[in-house]
């Protein structure tokens, strides 16, 4: 007994910090399977928890996930470590188109590594959205925007992400406006747009609109594409007769990417490369994409994933439409604390 116990005991881990409903639990079984190191896996749905954590520093975790335009102010911040390449070989299966653009992030990809990518956009209930406007299309954000055509969909359900630094970037692209543009007076352009839909919104949540849109309880949420797409599964294996559908706008929208990265002061750095490693080969990242049907930056993997998520355009979209997508560049404090308060403002409804 005491020899188990002192195993026990000297059994390494790796402490992960994650978006929820963000990989196939096998995964983490398998890591451990094939290197002995067992996963502490914690979840979180907004960037800001994680930012607090980090920023206060000893969170304890050895990998976490922020999104780009985050991660690039806590590099600045000095939360992170600079990866040890020579323990990652797999990080030579990732993707230029990807690994190019978050460099805006991270310039050389020194810190950090994509998890996965994707796009915000519009999740429709088909046929909701078709009884109530028959002749609006749906591929534009006017679809939302317009307070017409929101005011018709408020009786079957709007949510919206709780997000202002995915949502308002978006309306100023959609406005025609600079989507990085710190103007104040274009910021608050964004939000008059959301301001005069608010009375319409049910709700602002990150991750509640994923079962909503699944369920018929709402007919349309602006989302991550990868969540709509998840939700128009759920709704599928239901068979509860609601079909979800991802639209893109042909306005184009944001490209995000989630990012995986080493805190300074992780407890377990060794097992943390080795996890990053583990998940940058391409069958096992393959099989994340799978199951969250999010687009991932390892290009090796292709290979591996399902063509239904391959060839789907609202995943891994064409050449024209990636060149419609743009990267947010992060906010500074002061645009960071304006943006804030017009989005208090925006989803208290004060």
């Amino acid at each position: 007994m005491l020899a188990c116990g002192v195993a026990m005991a000297d059994q390494k881990e790796v402490r992960v910090y994650n978006w929820s409903d963000y990989i196939d639990e096998e995964i983490l079984t398998e890591f451990t399977k094939e290197t002995g190191i067992k996963v502490v896996y914690d979840v979180f749905d907004s960037n800001e928890i994680l930012e607090t954590k980090l920023l206060a520093g000893g969170s304890g975790y050895d990998v976490v996930v922020p999104t780009g335009q985050f991660l690039a102010r806590q590099i600045q911040a000095g939360v992170f470590q600079k990866l040890d390449k020579s323990k990652l070989p797999n990080i030579s299966n990732m993707w230029p188109e990807v690994s190019n653009r978050v460099a805006v992030y991270d310039p050389g990809n020194e810190y950090a590594v994509d998890y996965m990518w994707g796009t915000t956009g519009l999740g429709y209930n088909e046929a909701k959205i078709k009884e109530r406007l028959p002749d609006v299309p749906t591929d534009s954000f006017d679809l939302l925007f317009k307070p017409e055509n929101a005011a018709k969909l408020k009786d079957c359900g709007i949510m919206v992400l709780d997000s202002a630094t995915d949502v308002l970037p978006v309306i100023l692209q959609y406005l025609g406006l600079d989507p990085n543009s710190k103007a104040q007076a274009d910021l608050e352009k964004a939000a008059a747009v959301l301001e005069a839909i608010r009375p319409n919104i049910q709700k602002f949540h990150s991750s509640e609109y994923i079962n909503a849109l699944a369920n018929g309880d709402i007919c349309i949420a602006f989302g991550w594409s990868g969540d709509i797409l998840q939700a128009a599964s759920r709704a599928e294996e239901a068979k509860n007769g609601h079909t979800i559908h991802y639209s893109l706008p042909k306005e184009g929208t944001q490209m995000w990417f989630d990012m995986l990265a080493v805190p300074k002061d992780a407890p377990h750095v060794e097992e943390a490369h080795a996890f990053i490693n583990f998940l940058m080969k391409p069958e096992v990242i393959a099989k994340a994409s799978n199951y969250i049907s999010y687009a991932n930056g390892n290009l090796a993997s292709q290979k591996f994933i399902d063509e239904s998520i391959l060839k789907d355009g609202a995943i891994y979209p064409d050449e024209a439409t990636l060149k419609k997508l743009f990267v947010l560049l992060p906010y500074d404090a002061k645009t960071q604390r304006s943006v804030t308060r017009l989005w208090t403002k925006i989803v208290t409804g004060q």
